[in-house]
């Protein structure tokens, strides 16, 4: 069999059947091992991208309990300030009370002090009056020369601190 251009069929044939061997043998030798490592190591990799999602969410779930939470306590915080206020306006206005009440208090006090004292300055001042007028009255009968209502006139010009004669 002389076919043209020089093919040799048999050489091609041999070279295909090496062909197929070698692709065989580098399938099982190479390319199954190496698919079969990529595989577990897409594995492993994705299991560790799982791993940092589920705890992304749960440090998201925590994040969001502890928003919760800080909401809460600034809501309790903002109640408990008010309530403070509260108080403390209450407080100011029972001592304001209190104080009103107190200078009430100190007010009829001094009144009755001064109303005492105006009652003792009325008795002194009647007292002397009639110190006065006995001691003028005295002297009048005594008949000392002098004319008695000038001697009354002097006696009160000099008030409470007068000497008796």
């Amino acid at each position: 069999m002389n076919v043209p251009l020089n093919i040799d069929w048999q050489q091609i044939l041999l070279h295909l059947m090496n062909f197929a061997i070698l692709a065989g043998g580098l399938y099982l030798l190479l390319y199954k091992p190496v698919k079969q490592f990529m595989a577990k190591r897409e594995a492993y990799y994705q299991g560790l991208a799982d791993q940092a999602a589920d705890k992304l969410r749960e440090a998201e779930a925590l994040k969001a309990d502890c928003q919760a939470k800080l909401d809460a306590s600034d809501e309790e915080i903002r109640q408990k300030k008010a309530k403070a206020q509260h108080d403390a306006q209450v407080a100011a206005e029972q001592q304001l009370d209190d104080a009103k009440v107190q200078a009430q208090r100190i007010l009829a006090d001094a009144r009755q002090e001064a109303e005492r004292d105006r009652q003792k300055v009325m008795s002194d001042a009647r007292q002397e009056l009639k110190d006065l007028v006995t001691d003028a009255a005295e002297k009048l009968a005594r008949g000392t020369g002098s004319d008695a209502f000038d001697l009354f006139l002097d006696l009160a010009e000099k008030g409470p601190d007068h000497e008796k004669k």
